[in-house]
Protein backbone atom coordinates (compact mmCIF):
# COMPACT_ATOMS: atom_id res chain seq x y z
CA UNK A 1 0.00 0.00 0.00
CA UNK A 2 2.85 2.32 0.86
CA UNK A 3 4.44 1.60 -2.53
CA UNK A 4 1.18 2.43 -4.31
CA UNK A 5 0.99 5.74 -2.48
CA UNK A 6 4.59 6.51 -3.42
CA UNK A 7 3.92 5.73 -7.07
CA UNK A 8 0.81 7.93 -7.06
CA UNK A 9 2.70 10.83 -5.48
CA UNK A 10 5.53 10.63 -8.00
CA UNK A 11 3.14 10.40 -10.94
CA UNK A 12 1.19 13.41 -9.69
CA UNK A 13 4.44 15.36 -9.40
CA UNK A 14 5.41 14.33 -12.93
CA UNK A 15 2.03 15.41 -14.28
CA UNK A 16 2.31 18.76 -12.50
CA UNK A 17 5.76 19.23 -14.01
CA UNK A 18 4.37 18.38 -17.42
CA UNK A 19 1.61 20.97 -17.07
CA UNK A 20 4.16 23.60 -16.04
CA UNK A 21 6.42 22.73 -18.97
CA UNK A 22 3.46 23.02 -21.32
CA UNK A 23 2.85 26.63 -20.30
CA UNK A 24 6.37 28.01 -19.80
CA UNK A 25 9.95 27.54 -20.95
CA UNK A 26 11.07 28.10 -17.35
CA UNK A 27 14.08 30.42 -17.44
CA UNK A 28 14.79 29.70 -13.77
CA UNK A 29 15.98 26.25 -14.88
CA UNK A 30 18.60 27.69 -17.25
CA UNK A 31 22.31 28.10 -16.62
CA UNK A 32 25.35 29.28 -18.58
CA UNK A 33 26.87 26.42 -20.58
CA UNK A 34 28.95 28.30 -23.15
CA UNK A 35 30.94 31.53 -23.48
CA UNK A 36 32.74 32.12 -26.78
CA UNK A 37 34.66 35.01 -28.36
CA UNK A 38 33.46 35.95 -31.86
CA UNK A 39 35.98 36.82 -34.57
CA UNK A 40 36.27 40.53 -35.41
CA UNK A 41 36.62 39.85 -39.17
CA UNK A 42 37.91 43.31 -40.01
CA UNK A 43 35.04 44.92 -38.12
CA UNK A 44 32.06 42.89 -39.40
CA UNK A 45 32.10 40.84 -36.20
CA UNK A 46 32.26 43.82 -33.84
CA UNK A 47 29.38 45.34 -31.84
CA UNK A 48 27.15 42.25 -32.16
CA UNK A 49 23.58 43.48 -31.90
CA UNK A 50 21.34 40.64 -33.12
CA UNK A 51 21.51 36.87 -33.57
CA UNK A 52 19.26 34.25 -35.16
CA UNK A 53 19.25 30.45 -35.42
CA UNK A 54 19.14 28.73 -38.82
CA UNK A 55 17.41 25.41 -38.27
CA UNK A 56 18.14 23.97 -41.72
CA UNK A 57 21.85 24.79 -41.33
CA UNK A 58 22.16 24.21 -37.54
CA UNK A 59 24.13 27.43 -37.29
CA UNK A 60 23.76 31.02 -36.11
CA UNK A 61 23.86 34.33 -37.96
CA UNK A 62 24.65 37.64 -36.28
CA UNK A 63 25.07 41.29 -37.26
CA UNK A 64 26.86 44.23 -35.67
CA UNK A 65 25.17 47.58 -35.28
CA UNK A 66 27.66 49.26 -37.62
CA UNK A 67 25.87 47.40 -40.41
CA UNK A 68 28.98 46.11 -42.17
CA UNK A 69 27.51 42.69 -42.87
CA UNK A 70 26.23 39.38 -41.53
CA UNK A 71 28.34 36.55 -40.09
CA UNK A 72 27.50 32.84 -39.93
CA UNK A 73 28.97 30.95 -36.97
CA UNK A 74 28.68 27.50 -35.45
CA UNK A 75 26.73 26.97 -32.23
CA UNK A 76 30.03 27.42 -30.40
CA UNK A 77 30.99 30.64 -32.18
CA UNK A 78 33.40 29.44 -34.88
CA UNK A 79 33.21 31.57 -38.03
CA UNK A 80 31.69 29.72 -41.00
CA UNK A 81 31.44 32.65 -43.41
CA UNK A 82 30.28 36.23 -43.84
CA UNK A 83 28.53 38.51 -46.32
CA UNK A 84 29.01 42.28 -46.60
CA UNK A 85 26.17 44.82 -46.77
CA UNK A 86 26.09 47.59 -49.39
CA UNK A 87 23.78 50.37 -48.16
CA UNK A 88 24.07 52.59 -51.26
CA UNK A 89 20.73 54.03 -52.31
CA UNK A 90 18.91 53.04 -49.11
CA UNK A 91 18.98 56.56 -47.72
CA UNK A 92 20.20 55.21 -44.39
CA UNK A 93 22.35 57.66 -42.46
CA UNK A 94 23.61 55.26 -39.79
CA UNK A 95 23.37 51.76 -41.34
CA UNK A 96 22.19 50.68 -37.90
CA UNK A 97 21.51 46.95 -38.27
CA UNK A 98 19.78 46.03 -35.01
CA UNK A 99 17.30 43.29 -35.92
CA UNK A 100 17.93 39.93 -37.61
CA UNK A 101 15.80 36.83 -38.17
CA UNK A 102 16.14 33.71 -40.31
CA UNK A 103 13.33 32.60 -42.63
CA UNK A 104 14.78 29.37 -44.03
CA UNK A 105 16.55 28.26 -47.22
CA UNK A 106 19.28 30.85 -46.68
CA UNK A 107 16.90 33.82 -46.47
CA UNK A 108 17.26 36.40 -43.70
CA UNK A 109 15.65 39.67 -42.71
CA UNK A 110 17.74 42.53 -41.31
CA UNK A 111 16.23 45.71 -39.85
CA UNK A 112 17.66 49.23 -39.98
CA UNK A 113 16.79 50.64 -36.55
CA UNK A 114 16.01 54.31 -37.17
CA UNK A 115 13.81 54.24 -40.32
CA UNK A 116 12.54 50.81 -39.18
CA UNK A 117 12.95 49.27 -42.63
CA UNK A 118 13.22 45.48 -42.95
CA UNK A 119 15.26 44.04 -45.85
CA UNK A 120 14.95 40.43 -47.01
CA UNK A 121 18.00 38.89 -48.66
CA UNK A 122 19.61 35.54 -49.47
CA UNK A 123 22.88 34.73 -47.75
CA UNK A 124 25.91 34.12 -49.95
CA UNK A 125 29.19 33.49 -48.13
CA UNK A 126 31.94 35.82 -49.29
CA UNK A 127 29.57 38.00 -51.29
CA UNK A 128 28.12 41.49 -51.04
CA UNK A 129 24.39 42.19 -50.93
CA UNK A 130 23.04 45.52 -52.20
CA UNK A 131 20.22 46.05 -49.71
CA UNK A 132 18.43 48.70 -51.76
CA UNK A 133 17.86 46.14 -54.52
CA UNK A 134 16.32 43.59 -52.16
CA UNK A 135 12.65 43.15 -51.20
CA UNK A 136 11.92 45.50 -48.30
CA UNK A 137 9.13 46.92 -46.21
CA UNK A 138 8.67 49.68 -43.62
CA UNK A 139 7.48 47.88 -40.48
CA UNK A 140 5.31 50.77 -39.29
CA UNK A 141 4.35 51.99 -42.76
CA UNK A 142 6.61 55.03 -42.37
CA UNK A 143 10.32 55.45 -43.14
CA UNK A 144 10.71 58.60 -41.04
CA UNK A 145 13.63 58.20 -38.66
CA UNK A 146 12.66 57.79 -35.01
CA UNK A 147 16.26 58.25 -33.88
CA UNK A 148 18.29 55.81 -31.85
CA UNK A 149 15.22 54.35 -30.11
CA UNK A 150 13.74 52.43 -33.04
CA UNK A 151 13.41 48.75 -33.94
CA UNK A 152 15.93 46.75 -31.92
CA UNK A 153 14.81 43.22 -32.68
CA UNK A 154 12.67 41.04 -34.94
CA UNK A 155 11.61 37.38 -34.82
CA UNK A 156 9.90 35.24 -37.45
CA UNK A 157 7.13 32.83 -36.43
CA UNK A 158 7.29 29.94 -38.94
CA UNK A 159 3.83 28.69 -37.96
CA UNK A 160 1.97 31.50 -39.70
CA UNK A 161 4.67 33.67 -41.30
CA UNK A 162 4.13 36.59 -38.93
CA UNK A 163 6.85 38.73 -37.37
CA UNK A 164 7.29 40.07 -33.85
CA UNK A 165 9.42 43.18 -33.36
CA UNK A 166 10.37 45.50 -30.52
CA UNK A 167 10.94 49.25 -30.42
CA UNK A 168 13.59 50.22 -27.88
CA UNK A 169 11.81 52.99 -25.95
CA UNK A 170 10.11 56.42 -26.05
CA UNK A 171 7.80 54.50 -26.19
CA UNK A 172 8.89 50.90 -25.83
CA UNK A 173 6.69 48.66 -27.99
CA UNK A 174 6.09 44.98 -28.66
CA UNK A 175 4.53 44.58 -32.12
CA UNK A 176 3.19 41.85 -34.37
CA UNK A 177 3.27 42.26 -38.16
CA UNK A 178 2.34 40.70 -41.44
CA UNK A 179 5.07 41.85 -43.82
CA UNK A 180 4.79 41.74 -47.61
CA UNK A 181 8.32 42.17 -48.93
CA UNK A 182 8.63 43.67 -52.41
CA UNK A 183 11.44 45.24 -54.43
CA UNK A 184 10.90 48.98 -54.08
CA UNK A 185 8.66 48.75 -51.04
CA UNK A 186 6.10 46.23 -49.89
CA UNK A 187 3.32 46.77 -47.37
CA UNK A 188 3.03 46.05 -43.66
CA UNK A 189 0.13 45.39 -41.34
CA UNK A 190 1.44 46.03 -37.83
CA UNK A 191 -0.31 45.96 -34.47
CA UNK A 192 1.18 47.27 -31.23
CA UNK A 193 0.49 44.55 -28.67
CA UNK A 194 1.99 46.26 -25.62
CA UNK A 195 3.63 49.65 -25.05
CA UNK A 196 4.97 51.85 -22.29
CA UNK A 197 6.24 55.43 -22.28
CA UNK A 198 9.13 54.69 -19.91
CA UNK A 199 8.93 50.93 -19.38
CA UNK A 200 6.95 47.85 -20.36
CA UNK A 201 6.77 44.49 -18.54
CA UNK A 202 8.87 46.18 -15.86
CA UNK A 203 11.74 46.56 -18.34
CA UNK A 204 13.40 49.93 -18.94
CA UNK A 205 13.95 49.20 -22.63
CA UNK A 206 13.45 46.43 -25.19
CA UNK A 207 16.52 45.14 -27.03
CA UNK A 208 15.31 41.98 -28.80
CA UNK A 209 12.45 39.50 -29.10
CA UNK A 210 12.31 35.78 -29.86
CA UNK A 211 9.29 33.56 -30.42
CA UNK A 212 9.41 30.13 -28.73
CA UNK A 213 7.50 28.37 -31.52
CA UNK A 214 10.69 26.86 -33.06
CA UNK A 215 11.39 24.74 -29.94
CA UNK A 216 10.41 21.16 -30.73
CA UNK A 217 9.33 20.10 -27.24
CA UNK A 218 6.92 23.04 -27.02
CA UNK A 219 5.10 22.22 -30.28
CA UNK A 220 1.35 22.13 -29.73
CA UNK A 221 1.60 23.54 -26.20
CA UNK A 222 0.62 26.89 -24.75
CA UNK A 223 4.30 27.71 -24.25
CA UNK A 224 4.88 27.75 -28.02
CA UNK A 225 2.93 31.03 -28.07
CA UNK A 226 5.26 32.67 -25.55
CA UNK A 227 7.99 35.19 -26.32
CA UNK A 228 11.41 35.97 -24.91
CA UNK A 229 12.11 39.67 -24.39
CA UNK A 230 15.63 41.00 -23.86
CA UNK A 231 16.35 44.27 -22.07
CA UNK A 232 19.83 45.76 -22.17
CA UNK A 233 19.05 48.54 -19.69
CA UNK A 234 17.40 46.21 -17.17
CA UNK A 235 19.88 43.38 -17.88
CA UNK A 236 17.03 40.89 -17.91
CA UNK A 237 15.69 38.15 -20.16
CA UNK A 238 12.01 37.54 -19.54
CA UNK A 239 9.45 35.08 -20.86
CA UNK A 240 5.95 36.42 -21.41
CA UNK A 241 2.69 34.79 -22.42
CA UNK A 242 0.53 35.90 -25.34
CA UNK A 243 -1.50 37.95 -22.85
CA UNK A 244 1.56 39.76 -21.51
CA UNK A 245 1.96 37.79 -18.27
CA UNK A 246 5.56 37.48 -17.09
CA UNK A 247 6.17 33.74 -16.66
CA UNK A 248 9.89 33.49 -15.91
CA UNK A 249 13.08 35.53 -16.01
CA UNK A 250 16.88 35.28 -16.08
CA UNK A 251 19.28 37.84 -14.59
CA UNK A 252 21.84 38.70 -17.28
CA UNK A 253 24.04 40.74 -14.93
CA UNK A 254 25.56 37.45 -13.76
CA UNK A 255 27.01 36.76 -17.22
CA UNK A 256 29.08 39.80 -18.22
CA UNK A 257 29.41 43.57 -18.01
CA UNK A 258 29.22 43.70 -21.82
CA UNK A 259 26.07 44.96 -23.52
CA UNK A 260 23.93 41.93 -24.40
CA UNK A 261 21.73 42.96 -27.33
CA UNK A 262 20.57 39.82 -29.17
CA UNK A 263 18.76 36.56 -28.33
CA UNK A 264 17.63 33.47 -30.22
CA UNK A 265 16.75 29.82 -29.51
CA UNK A 266 17.41 26.53 -31.26
CA UNK A 267 15.09 23.56 -31.78
CA UNK A 268 16.28 21.95 -28.54
CA UNK A 269 15.48 25.03 -26.46
CA UNK A 270 19.04 26.25 -25.95
CA UNK A 271 19.26 30.05 -25.73
CA UNK A 272 21.96 32.05 -27.54
CA UNK A 273 22.87 35.62 -26.59
CA UNK A 274 25.30 38.01 -28.28
CA UNK A 275 27.11 40.86 -26.56
CA UNK A 276 29.06 43.81 -27.94
CA UNK A 277 32.81 44.14 -27.52
CA UNK A 278 33.79 46.63 -24.84
CA UNK A 279 37.15 48.37 -25.08
CA UNK A 280 40.35 46.58 -24.14
CA UNK A 281 38.68 44.46 -21.45
CA UNK A 282 36.48 42.70 -24.00
CA UNK A 283 37.95 43.31 -27.49
CA UNK A 284 35.62 40.77 -29.13
CA UNK A 285 31.88 40.41 -29.32
CA UNK A 286 30.83 37.29 -27.43
CA UNK A 287 28.34 34.45 -27.72
CA UNK A 288 26.73 33.12 -24.54
CA UNK A 289 24.79 29.85 -24.43
CA UNK A 290 22.15 29.05 -21.81
CA UNK A 291 20.79 25.52 -21.42
CA UNK A 292 18.05 24.05 -19.26
CA UNK A 293 18.95 21.84 -16.31
CA UNK A 294 15.42 20.45 -16.08
CA UNK A 295 14.90 16.82 -17.12
CA UNK A 296 12.25 16.63 -19.87
CA UNK A 297 9.16 14.63 -18.90
CA UNK A 298 9.93 11.54 -21.04
CA UNK A 299 13.38 11.35 -19.46
CA UNK A 300 11.95 11.83 -15.98
CA UNK A 301 9.42 9.07 -16.55
CA UNK A 302 12.18 6.76 -17.83
CA UNK A 303 14.30 7.46 -14.75
CA UNK A 304 11.31 6.83 -12.50
CA UNK A 305 10.51 3.60 -14.32
CA UNK A 306 14.08 2.36 -13.99
CA UNK A 307 14.19 3.20 -10.31
CA UNK A 308 10.81 1.58 -9.72
CA UNK A 309 11.88 -1.61 -11.51
CA UNK A 310 15.00 -1.82 -9.37
CA UNK A 311 13.07 -1.14 -6.20
CA UNK A 312 10.47 -3.79 -7.04
CA UNK A 313 13.16 -6.36 -7.84
CA UNK A 314 14.86 -5.62 -4.52
CA UNK A 315 11.60 -6.12 -2.62
CA UNK A 316 10.98 -9.43 -4.34
CA UNK A 317 14.51 -10.58 -3.56
CA UNK A 318 14.06 -9.74 0.13
CA UNK A 319 10.69 -11.51 0.16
Amino acid sequence: MKLNKLISAILLTACAGSASAASSLGLSNYQLTGNFALDTLGGIGLEASAVTYARDRNSLFFVGDEGLGVVEVSLTGQTLGSQAFNWAGTGSTNNDAEGLTYLGNGELVVVDERPQIAYKFTYSAGGVVALNNQPKVAITGSTTSVGNVGTEGISFDPRDGSFYSVKQDNPAQLRRSTLDFQVGFGTASTSVLFAGASSVFGLNSLSDVQTLSPIDRLAGTEAANNLLLLSLDSRQLVEISSTGQILSSFDLSTLTTQAIEGVTVDASGNIYLVAENNGTSFPNSRLFVLSSTAVPLPGAVWLFGSALAGFTALRRKKA
